[in-house]
């Protein structure tokens, strides 16, 4: 394997990761399911499903779309509960892959309880705010879109646990370098952007959206661009750490969120494509790296020319 005597090790809002390559929340499951096809400890780490204080059922299908060059959804954060996360699913993991649980909640009150309810279970290295996820009709997008609300929301979390605190970032706004400065002020350890982009598609034959709920999430390669443009943004906005999200299909595309100003990245629509992307995209990074001379993969951040 090429890329070996590159450093591939990063820093992620206090979380010592042995590549900057992480998996998103909801493309992954509770990394269990991915085991048969990717060795866990070759990534950095992974973002499990998005956790609320009870187990919740999703939308009604159909809720999964194909998109010109993206899916779109509408799963509604289907998960197991908390409870059931720490006493059935992380103990099936390895004990060396660094897991990074996501919470979200319809009211603050229940993100602060998850949060609580996490803090100090050995096997979470850190957590994930989800305070943008596009297709629940109650909590998330209004977190995401409202600084003010936002920041209620970050407060409270950050009041809530002692464990490095990423809040990941809806699109769906005027300024996304505004709500990252938001997050930054009221104590998170860092951003995770972006999420999927709203989005609608209709069937014309039956004059109805293709998905049951209606709107959806659309991700995967049509939004890197935007993805790109948010995370150069945000990282000249504020000083915590940024991981890059948004149609991260090949090294290269991660090197590109690298050089924006992210620290480390997450690869999400591409595993249901590739159950192995992951895995290539560390081993594709450290590649490019020896290729071009960098022996650090840290070097790469915020490394893009000036414009």
């Amino acid at each position: 394997m090429s890329g070996a005597t590159v450093d591939s090790r990063v820093t992620l809002a206090g979380i010592e990761l042995r590549n900057p390559v992480l998996t998103a929340s909801g493309t992954f499951g509770y990394g269990t399911e991915f085991a048969p096809f990717l060795d866990l400890r070759r990534i950095g780490g992974f973002v499990a499903k998005s956790l609320t204080l009870k187990p919740r059922t999703g939308n009604p299908p159909p809720r999964i779309a194909e998109a010109p060059s993206a899916m779109l959804n509408a799963i509604s954060l289907e998960n197991v509960g908390v409870e059931a996360f720490v006493g059935e699913k992380l103990p099936a993991l390895p004990d060396d892959v660094v897991v990074i649980a996501s919470v979200f909640g319809t009211e603050i009150m229940e993100y602060a309880e998850v949060c609580k309810q996490l803090t100090g279970v050995p096997r979470v290295a850190g957590l994930e705010v989800n305070a943008s996820c596009p297709h629940v009709k109650s909590g998330g997008i209004e977190f995401g879109q409202d600084p003010r609300v936002l920041a209620d929301l970050v407060r409270s979390v950050r009041r809530a646990t002692d464990l490095p605190l990423l809040v990941k970032l809806s699109p769906n706004v005027t300024s996304i370098a505004e709500m990252a400065r938001v997050c930054e002020g009221e104590g998170a350890d860092g951003l995770s952007l972006i999420n999927a982009v709203q989005a609608l598609e209709v069937d014309v034959e039956t004059r109805r959206p293709v998905l049951q709920n209606g709107l959806g999430g659309l991700s995967g390669p049509a939004i890197r661009p935007i993805a790109l443009r948010m995370v150069w943004q945000a990282a000249r906005a504020v000083d915590i750490p940024i991981c890059g999200i948004g149609g991260i299909s090949d090294a290269a595309d991660a090197v590109k969120f690298l050089l924006c100003g992210a620290t480390a990245i997450q690869v999400g629509t591409a595993n249901y494509l590739n159950p192995m992307a992951a895995g290539e995209i560390a081993d594709g990074i450290a590649s490019y790296c020896e290729d071009h001379g960098v022996g650090r993969v840290a070097d790469l951040v915020g490394a893009l020319e000036s414009f």
